[in-house]
């Protein structure tokens, strides 16, 4: 087996913060189960933390604190860590792309837009000219980054098993160029194919279905409960208020059937692309 590596403390700011971590736990003589247990989190949790991969919590700062007696420190210092992270995401959506990558399965909703691990780099551009045209130059190539950074997660050999759904008005209601819009959809139907994961679309036909408002990411892990993320134009949230996500899970599992089959939804996304393509190239064509 191969030696244990230590964390390099001088890398950066999570990576110091989960040095101290794991010394302060050795220290104290416990294992990462021993520190975990009693708490809401995982072994493999704690784990990323100390390697300086993931953020930590509040609620564990103040779990770690209580049983290694630091007096505060990990509560106090948590914050900083999670500031040290920030680039190209929200505060409040930080966490999602570590907890994507943990995941074993990834479900979610987008009755609005391709969903993020989908985006081609126009498409994103285009979302941004519409929908944030206020953003400025550098702050929206920083979140084009961050946003293709997230799908390297198709490319992990252990990455989570997927499922998406979004209305068929994402795929046909849209201000960008028939180009953008041909790459981007036959984007999505290679990588849904290639990756073996699984794609729907509710159609415009179905005015009622369930999570008609907002949208819904379950992601479910080996060893720690499932969360939910859920957004808005301006707001966002993680759920982890274990009766609220099985509401959300039931309310996923009926969209499911009211979605068109993954076979039928993908020959959609074809057709609709095929038609994108057909049109890009007449525009392409000189006059």
């Amino acid at each position: 087996m191969p030696a244990k590596k230590d964390p390099d403390a001088s890398e950066n700011i999570p990576c110091f913060y989960g040095a101290e971590l794991r010394y302060r736990r050795e220290q104290a003589g416990l294992t990462l189960e021993q520190l975990a247990e009693g708490s809401y989190r995982g072994v493999s949790y704690l784990s990323l933390i100390e390697r300086g991969e993931r953020r930590m919590p509040i609620d564990l700062a103040r779990h770690v604190d209580k049983t290694l007696g630091t007096d505060g420190f990990f509560e106090r210092r948590c914050e900083d860590a999670s500031k040290a992270r920030r680039t190209g995401h929200s505060a409040n959506f930080e966490d999602v792309p570590d907890l994507e990558k943990e995941a074993v399965s990834l479900e979610e909703w987008q009755p609005e837009v391709i969903p993020g691990l989908l985006q081609t780099e126009a498409y994103m551009r285009g979302l941004i000219r519409h929908g944030a045209p206020y953003t400025k130059p550098e702050a929206a190539e920083e979140r084009i980054s961050a946003r293709m950074a997230r799908a390297k997660l198709w490319e992990l050999p252990d990455r989570p098993e997927y499922w998406g759904i979004v209305r068929e008005s994402v795929i046909r209601n849209t201000p960008l160029s028939a180009a953008v819009m041909a790459e981007q959809l036959e984007h999505v139907s290679a990588l849904i194919r290639s990756t073996e994961s699984i794609f729907q679309i509710v159609p415009e036909t179905t005015f009622w279905h369930p999570l008609r408002r907002g949208t819904a990411k379950i992601m479910t892990f080996a060893d720690a409960p499932q969360l939910v993320w859920s957004d808005g134009n301006f707001v966002g949230q993680m759920i982890d208020y274990p009766p609220l996500v099985r509401q959300y899970r039931r309310a996923y599992d009926l969209l499911r059937a009211a979605a068109l089959s993954p076979e039928a939804s993908l020959t959609l996304i074809d057709e609709v692309a095929r038609t994108y393509r057909d049109e890009a190239d007449k525009e392409g064509r000189p006059a």
